[in-house]
């Protein structure tokens, strides 16, 4: 990046800017940490207590334990996944075109609606507790995605689409008129 807020390839550096803003914002630490801590909370919860819990389910019940968690931990991994790849764009680390890649392979849009309050009254406290939890923490991220998306979109439309044909007019009216004549 260049002290006049282009990138050394000549591209606009808007998108690193925003991301080093928005990685820096309490708004995002806070949703981080969050994401961070139900993801310990979780695994601590499975291996623990949640180890406990299911030995005193009905087997329906038991099998309902084990579909879910196994949907939260699977939902917590792309959410902390997604978290990991913003801060690392936001921090230079990884570029916006890697993250592009990476984020192709994440699809945040699974798994998007809560469990049925049925689910939940048959599961453990806690588990339901952790599973609206992170159904919460899905949707903020979701909407922080889009924001992003939305923020890249510009950024992304901004060679025109005659720039070649504006190039070449440039480089003919800027020779000499020797070299026209031709």
């Amino acid at each position: 990046m260049t002290g006049n807020g282009t990138a050394q390839d000549g591209t606009h550096g808007a998108l690193v800017d925003f991301m080093e803003r928005f990685v820096g914002s309490a708004r995002f630490r806070q949703v981080f940490e969050e994401g961070m801590r139900l993801v310990e909370e979780t695994a601590d919860y499975l291996d623990g207590p949640g180890r406990e819990a299911v030995r005193g389910l009905s087997r329906d019940d038991a099998m309902l334990y084990a579909t879910e968690s196994m949907r939260l931990t699977t939902r917590l991994m792309q959410l902390a996944s997604w978290l990991l790849l913003q801060r690392a764009v936001g921090m230079g680390e990884l570029s916006e075109q890697d993250a592009r890649r990476e984020q192709e392979s994440m699809d945040l849009s699974a798994m998007v609606e809560p469990p049925q309050e049925e689910t939940l009254r048959r599961l453990p406290a806690e588990l339901a507790d952790l599973l609206n939890r992170t159904h919460d923490l899905h949707h903020r991220i979701l909407r922080l995605d889009e924001a992003i998306r939305q923020r890249r979109a510009p950024a992304e439309a901004t060679h025109h689409p005659l720039q070649g044909m504006l190039d070449r007019l440039h480089d003919e009216f800027s020779r000499g008129d020797g070299e026209r004549e031709k």
